[in-house]
C-alpha cells in the first residue's frame, strides 16, 4: 500500500535529502551543464576529504540512479557522522532490496534528528505491519515539522479509526502545502457536512471547498473533480466547467462525464458526446448510459444499444434497465422483461417497478405485486404510489391509503391527491386539506380544484357594501380555482366563469367559459349560451346550447325547445322538450314534459 497518496516518488517520500545543513527535498530546476559543474565541484572537495561534500556528491548520484557510484560516498560520509547521508545511504539500499539493512541507517539518522529518517522509518515499519512503530517514528517526523510525516501519521491514524488524529495531522500537512493531504482532508469535511444539520453543513462545505482548490491548484485532478461539483450545486456552471476540464483532461473519467452533462445541460450536444466518449472508453458507466441515452434520443437505436450494453459491463445496472426500457419503446415486451428482470435482482428499483408494470399490463397481478413491493421497499415513490392502484382495485382503501400516504410523504403529488381526497370521505377535513395543499403545490389541477371546492364551501356569506366600495376581494379559494383553470381543468374554469359572472365581469366570464366549452365542458357551453342569449347574441347562444344538449345537458336541451317553440318551430321544440325530459334533472324533465305535451297539441290542432 503506498501510504504517500500520488506523491511516492524517491524525492516525494522525502526519504532523500541534500545534506544535513538542508534536509528538505529540493526542486530540480539547474541546467544540466551547471549541475554537472556541481557535481565536479563536489567531487574535488569529497576526494579532498570534505564530509558534506562526500554526502552531497553520493546524493546527486543517487539521484541521477548511479547507486554503485553513490554508495561509497554515502558509506564514508555517514562513517563521519552526516545524518542526512546516513538517510541516504537508507535510501539507496532500499532500492537495492536490503530494507532491513537500509532500517537500520535510518534509525541512525532519525536518532540524529533528521525528520526525513523519521519518516521513512515510520513507513518501513508500517509495511512490515508493526504499526505502534510505525506510529512512534512517523509521530516524531510530523511533531518536527515534516510535512510527509504529518501526512503518512494522518493515514495510519485514519486506518485505525481514529478520525480526531487523523484529522488533526491531515490538516497539519495540507496547511503545509500536501496537496493529497488537502485533497484528504477536505473529502473528510464533506462526508462530515453529510451528517450535520443545514448550517454546520453548509460552514463545512466551504472549509472542503477551499482545501479542494489548493489541492486541485497543484494538480490533483480528484480534487478538481469535487471542486467542480461544488461549484455545479452551487449554480456556478462557468467555473465548474473550467475545473471539470482540467480534472477531465489530467485523466479523470468522472469530470470527462460531469462535463458532458454540463456541455448537455448549457445546449451542446455535440461537444458533450465527445467527453461522454472519451469517459466511456475509459470505462465510466455512466457516460456509456448517457451516450446510450442521447443516440436513442436520435433514433439510432442499435448504437444506443451498444453503449447500454458497454455500461453494463462497466458494471453499471442501469445499463440494463435502459436496454428494458428501449425495448419496451420499440414493443419488444419479451427482452424489455428480460432486462428488467436483470436489473431488478441487482437491486435497480426503477427497474423493478417497470418489471412490475409491464407484468401488470399482461394480466400477471399476482407476479407484479412482490415486485411493487420489492421497489417501494427500496424507496420508489412510484412503486408506493402504483401499489395504492393496485389495492384500490382490489377495494382494499385501508392498504390503499397506506401506501398513497408513503408515496406522498416522499413528495408523490398525485399520492397526495388520493390522500386528501380518502380524507374528505371520512369527513376529516383539516387532513384533507394538508394533502390537496401539497398536491396542488406540486402542480395538481385537480388537487386545486378540491382544494379550492373545500375553502369555498367554508368561505362565509359577501357582506353588504356600501356604495363606492369595491366588491372584488379575491379570496384563497378563487385563486386555487384560478390556479386549477390555467392548467385546463374544465370544472374549474367554469367555476371561475361563474365568479366572474357573479362579479359582473361578462367579458372574463365569456372567457373561461368558452376554454372550457371548446374544451368539451357541457356545463361551460350551457353557460356560455346563457351568457350570450343575455348579451343579445341568441343565434351564437343555440350553437352552444345544441353542442352542451348533445352531450347530454337536459337544461340546454329544454333552452333549446323554449326558442324553438318562440319561434314557431314546433316540431323540432319537440324534439328538444322530449330530450330534455329525457335527460333531467327532476326539475327540468317536469317542465320539459309539459312543453312537450303543449306543443303536441298544437300540433295536432
Amino acid at each position: 500500500m503506498d501510504v504517500m497518496g500520488d506523491k511516492a516518488t524517491l524525492f516525494g517520500t522525502g526519504r532523500f535529502v541534500k545534506s544535513s545543513s538542508q534536509e528538505e527535498p529540493r526542486d530540480e530546476t539547474g541546467e544540466a551543464a551547471d549541475e554537472a559543474a556541481e557535481e565536479l565541484r563536489q567531487r574535488l572537495a569529497a576526494e579532498a576529504g570534505d564530509v558534506e561534500a562526500m554526502s552531497v556528491l553520493g546524493a546527486m548520484l543517487l539521484r541521477r540512479g548511479d547507486l554503485d557510484g553513490a554508495e561509497p560516498h554515502l558509506r564514508a560520509a555517514t562513517t563521519a557522522g552526516d545524518r542526512a547521508a546516513a538517510n541516504n545511504l537508507g535510501v539507496l539500499l532500499h532500492q537495492r532490496g536490503y530494507a532491513d539493512e537500509a532500517a537500520g541507517w535510518w534509525r541512525i539518522a532519525a536518532v540524529a534528528g533528521s525528520t526525513a529518517a523519521a519518516h521513512a522509518l515510520g513507513r518501513h515499519h508500517r509495511e512490515r505491519g508493526d504499526e505502534p512503530a510505525a506510529e512512534y517514528w512517523l509521530r516524531q517526523s510530523a511533531e518536527q515539522g515534516h510535512t510527509l510525516g504529518a501526512y503518512a501519521l494522518a493515514d495510519l491514524l485514519e486506518h485505525r479509526g481514529d478520525t480526531a488524529g487523523a484529522e488533526r495531522w491531515m490538516r497539519a500537512a495540507a496547511e503545509r502545502g500536501h496537496r493529497e493531504g488537502a485533497y484528504r482532508l477536505a473529502r473528510a469535511l464533506d462526508r462530515g457536512a453529510a451528517r450535520e444539520s443545514d448550517d454546520g453543513a453548509a460552514a463545512l462545505v466551504r472549509e472542503a471547498e477551499q482545501w479542494y482548490r489548493q489541492a486541485a491548484a497543484r494538480g490533483h485532478r480528484r480534487a478538481a473533480l469535487h471542486l467542480g461539483a461544488i461549484l455545479e450545486r452551487r449554480g456556478e456552471l462557468k467555473e465548474a466547467g473550467r475545473w471539470y476540464l482540467t480534472s477531465a483532461k489530467d485523466g479523470e473519467t468522472r469530470a470527462a462525464c460531469a462535463l458532458g452533462f454540463l456541455l448537455r445541460d448549457a445546449g451542446d450536444t455535440e461537444n458533450a458526446a465527445v467527453w461522454w466518449l472519451r469517459a466511456a472508453q475509459d470505462g465510466d458507466g455512466n457516460a456509456a448510459n448517457a451516450l446510450g441515452a442521447l443516440h436513442a434520443e436520435r433514433g439510432e437505436t442499435q448504437t444506443a444499444e451498444r453503449w447500454y450494453r458497454a455500461a453494463m459491463d462497466a458494471g453499471d445496472i442501469n445499463g440494463a434497465y435502459n436496454l428494458g426500457l428501449l425495448c419496451a419503446d420499440q414493443g419488444r415486451t419479451g427482452p424489455a422483461e428480460q432486462w428488467y428482470r436483470r436489473a431488478a435482482y441487482a437491486g435497480h428499483r426503477e427497474a423493478a417497478n417497470a418489471l412490475a408494470i409491464l407484468l401488470l399490463r399482461a394480466g400477471d397481478e399476482t407476479g407484479a405485486e412482490p415486485w411493487f413491493s420489492k421497489a417501494a421497499e427500496t424507496g420508489s415513490v412510484d412503486a408506493a404510489f402504483n401499489l395504492g392502484i393496485l389495492h384500490a382495485g382490489r377495494g382494499e382503501e385501508r392498504s390503499a391509503l397506506r401506501w398513497y400516504e408513503r408515496a406522498a410523504a416522499a413528495g408523490h403529488m398525485e399520492a397526495a391527491l388520493q390522500v386528501g381526497m380518502a380524507r374528505l370521505r371520512e369527513g376529516e377535513e383539516g387532513e384533507a386539506e394538508r394533502f390537496l395543499r401539497c398536491a396542488a403545490g406540486g402542480g395538481s389541477a385537480e388537487a386545486a380544484y378540491r382544494l379550492a371546492t373545500v375553502l369555498d364551501a367554508r368561505r362565509p356569506p359577501e357582506p353588504a357594501h356600501e356604495l363606492g366600495e369595491p366588491v372584488n376581494r379575491r379570496s384563497e379559494c378563487e385563486e386555487w380555482y384560478e390556479r386549477a383553470a390555467s392548467q385546463g381543468h374544465r370544472r374549474a374554469q367554469v367555476r371561475v366563469g361563474m365568479l366572474a359572472a357573479a362579479r359582473g365581469d361578462v367579458v372574463e366570464a365569456a372567457r373561461w367559459y368558452r376554454e372550457a366549452a371548446e374544451a368539451g365542458s357541457r356545463n361551460g357551453a350551457f353557460n356560455l349560451g346563457l351568457l350570450l342569449a343575455r348579451e343579445g347574441s341568441e343565434p351564437e347562444a343555440v350553437v352552444w346550447w345544441t353542442r352542451a344538449a348533445d352531450a347530454g345537458h337536459g337544461r340546454a336541451a329544454l333552452r333549446l325547445a323554449l326558442v324553438c317553440a318562440r319561434r314557431g318551430e314546433l316540431a323540432e321544440g319537440q324534439r328538444w322538450a322530449e330530450r330534455a325530459a329525457a335527460l333531467g334533472p327532476p326539475a327540468v324533465t317536469e317542465r320539459a314534459a309539459r312543453l312537450r305535451d303543449a306543443l303536441r297539441e298544437e300540433l295536432s290542432a
